[in-house]
């Protein structure tokens, strides 16, 4: 993947035939500041976890088996996933085989959520989902996030299969993503044919700020054999994201014989599969899209203009290019969207 932009600097030839309102682009939109339409969930009696780590639930079938594993809360501000773990959590857990672990990540930024301002808290200090790297969790950095990463360590280096619940600031579609390794893919495919409506399945070779949970080389080593996947879940603090992120959790465990099976539903659409190629990431800050593009649009042909960013336009490099995450109010240096070809 490469993090370089798809432009075409606009010199005044470009724009000779243009009217004004096509030269300029739209007013950034506000950030979602509605009041979250599901309450941040109480975790009071799954802080503790059962196992001697705070927010770590283990459950024990004593037979053979892969060690199971969904994760939650990666991000304060993220509490779907977290409605999901505790809804299981209250119900009678006995895996079949192996052994299942259900994890709260970031408490310490969970705890400082405040539904007033429900964009903030996303960290205490630092972004715990870029920070995955082993020579980095060895070395001496410390913030409250890196110490927590330590913290779980010992658990995530025994999962043999993960789920990594998210969910988005801006609208956008359902979707899993996974690194590049095959067996990733093919876990995706399976979770994601388990709906009726199948999210969008998006494979890319890690974020540029730095590594994710599924990124960490337990599970992305291509001769290895753990794997990962993350959703996002839709859009913050939404029912549907809390609803979504519930569902794909109980399809996942019951996938790997941690819950009783469910029955699979006939599909009403189409599994959808990208592969990630470039991150725009914008230069100025006066970058803006066009229109207020959703999450996994897909724009049919090479060459459409879909941003400027100061004298550059960003065009799609491609045809059937999926829109990956646009962030439609993108800081400098910070990434605007990636783009992802359609397989």
């Amino acid at each position: 993947m490469s993090c370089a932009s798809k432009r075409q600097h606009s010199g005044k030839s470009t724009y000779r035939f243009r009217t004004l309102s096509e030269v300029l682009p739209p007013p950034l939109p506000a950030l979602p500041h509605a009041a979250p339409e599901a309450p941040p969930p109480d975790l009071t009696q799954w802080v503790q976890g059962n196992c001697g780590i705070r927010g770590v639930h283990h459950f024990e079938s004593h037979k053979p088996g892969p060690h199971i594993a969904v994760t939650a809360l990666m991000h304060g501000n993220e509490y779907a996933g977290a409605h999901a773990l505790a809804q299981i959590l209250a119900t009678p857990l006995q895996p079949t085989l192996g052994r299942l672990s259900l994890i709260f990540l970031n408490l310490e930024a969970y705890a400082a959520f405040d539904p007033r301002r429900p964009s903030q808290f996303r960290f205490v200090e630092e972004d715990m989902n870029r920070l995955w790297m082993p020579e980095l969790i060895r070395s001496a950095h410390s913030s409250v996030e890196m110490r927590r990463v330590r913290e779980l360590l010992p658990v995530i280096d025994t999962v043999d299969v993960l789920l990594d619940l998210h969910s988005m600031t801006w609208p956008s579609a359902t979707l899993l993503l996974t690194s590049m390794a095959e067996r990733n893919l093919l876990m995706a495919n399976t979770l994601a044919c388990g709906q009726a409506k199948p999210p969008q399945v998006v494979l890319d070779q890690g974020h540029p700020a730095g590594p994710r949970l599924i990124d960490y080389e337990r599970f992305s080593d291509p001769t290895g054999t753990a794997r990962a996947c993350l959703l996002e879940a839709g859009q913050h603090w939404t029912r549907s994201a809390t609803e979504q992120s519930l569902l794909t959790a109980r399809i996942f465990l019951a996938q790997h014989g941690m819950i009783p099976p469910l029955p699979v539903p006939a599909p009403t659409h189409s599994c959808v599969h990208a592969m990630v190629t470039d991150c725009v990431v914008a230069q100025t800050a006066g970058f803006a899209f066009i229109r207020s593009f959703m999450g996994g649009d897909i724009i049919e042909h090479a060459g459409t203009l879909i941003a400027i960013d100061g004298m550059d336009e960003i065009r799609t490099p491609y045809n059937n290019c999926m829109l990956v995450i646009p962030n439609l109010r993108p800081r400098r240096g910070h990434t605007a969207v990636r783009l992802a070809r359609v397989l």
